[in-house]
């Protein structure tokens, strides 16, 4: 079926919720992908920090494959292995508490939400500016964007946003808080790392008061900041974490994580979901976590990184780089839009654009050397053309 005749049944028959570009692909291996025409792409943004080992990560195919040739689904009224070995290896790798599965981060922000409110009944959640926590109605309620969140109001009631300042957070958090919900580093406003300072006082605050604080880590997780859990870098351990994307090496699951405290705060009947960590995805997400907690991977993380974050900078119309490890935004000086455009399909390098002058870097965290001064020679081709 040719791009065209795929465009034409998408007019008659899907929602129109996404701006698709003019490509599809077809195939992906490791830092690569092929369209239907057989042009190969250099994938810089992994699906949005999903394909975080590469494209069909062979631990993880041969995971998939070996569950789904013996069983797919029961239910969680029953017993299966991959489940319960996955969530205590999330457990051992974290916060040492509880699991709770869902199906994307999302349900995930949805599970830690509940979790709070059934531990404080009826205290705020506070949140920040900036921030993204998802699309269903508690997590969109978490997530303080007008243009996201106006046209689906009334949301859920609340909810409190404010600036990640110290003074500002101290001012607010009091009794009444029921938790402190915080990306270490906000991914979709375009990579802007919360302060060191700014989370600990949130761990002080939130100690004083009772509330929990919650660290957001669909799209920061999973190592893509060189360690296996962004607040490791911190200095400051929060009483649940959220993970979803890279989580399952590519198949969709979310997962809500505990400290023992609060492993036992949500009870049978409280919260469920009919496919949540179901054998196969999670036999992919215990082979995608057992190979990504490896020290010699996420030291390279941590390296590649700074040279990725070093060649950008030196990039033209790039003015500013920051990020943490293989998570990276660049602020440019010409439409950070028309640059992606023309990465994708003049040099056949995908990134994203998450504003007027972001682009958005987010390459496998099994990306080489090699890889990376190819990926700068692409872009510095998408910058340098006349008319950014």
């Amino acid at each position: 079926m040719s791009l065209a005749e795929l465009q034409e049944l998408e007019r008659g028959s899907v929602i129109p919720s996404y701006a698709r570009f003019p490509v599809e692909f077809v195939r992906g291996e490791g830092t690569r992908l092929w369209d239907a025409e057989g042009n190969e792409y250099l994938d810089f943004l992994c699906g949005i920090s999903v394909t975080s080992l590469g494209h069909c990560h062979p631990r993880v195919v041969e995971a998939v494959r070996d569950q789904v040739g013996r069983l797919m689904h029961v239910s969680n009224l029953f017993y299966t292995e991959p489940a319960m070995r996955l969530a205590a290896r999330l457990s051992e790798s974290s916060l040492g508490g509880k699991v709770y599965f869902c199906n994307s981060g999302a349900e995930a922000n949805e599970a830690a939400i509940k979790l709070a409110r059934k531990a404080k009944p009826g205290g705020d959640i506070i949140v920040a500016y900036g921030a993204f926590h998802g699309r269903t109605y508690g997590a969109l309620s978490a997530t303080p964007q007008e243009s996201k969140q106006a046209p689906f109001a009334p949301l859920v009631p609340g909810f409190k946003a404010i600036a990640p300042e110290s003074a500002v957070l101290e001012a607010l958090v009091d009794e009444r808080t029921a938790a402190v919900l915080l990306e270490p580093i906000q991914g979709e406003s375009g990579i802007n790392v919360l302060p060191d300072e700014f989370l600990r006082v949130a761990r002080k605050v939130c100690d004083e008061h009772g509330a929990m604080l919650v660290f957001d880590e669909i799209q920061c997780g999973m190592g893509r900041t060189g360690t296996v859990w962004a607040y490791e870098q911190t200095g400051t351990v929060p009483d649940a974490i959220t993970s979803a994307k890279a989580l399952g090496g590519g198949l969709p699951i979310g997962a809500l994580v505990t400290v023992p405290a609060f492993g036992e705060v949500l009870q049978p009947g409280d919260h469920g979901s009919t496919f949540a960590g179901g054998p196969v995805v999670a036999a992919a997400a215990l082979a995608a976590l057992e190979e990504t907690d490896s020290e010699d991977l996420l030291n390279r993380v941590r390296k590649r990184g700074a040279s990725l974050a070093e060649g950008l900078a030196r990039l033209p119309h790039v003015v500013a780089v920051r990020g943490r490890g293989l998570m990276l935004a660049c602020e440019l000086d010409v439409s950070a839009p028309a640059v992606m455009r023309r990465a994708l399909l003049d040099e056949r390098l995908i990134v994203n654009a998450t504003g007027p002058a972001t682009l958005r870097l987010l390459p496998p965290l099994t990306v080489s050397d090699e890889e990376i001064e190819d990926a700068l020679a692409r872009l510095a081709g998408s910058l340098s053309i006349s008319g950014s």
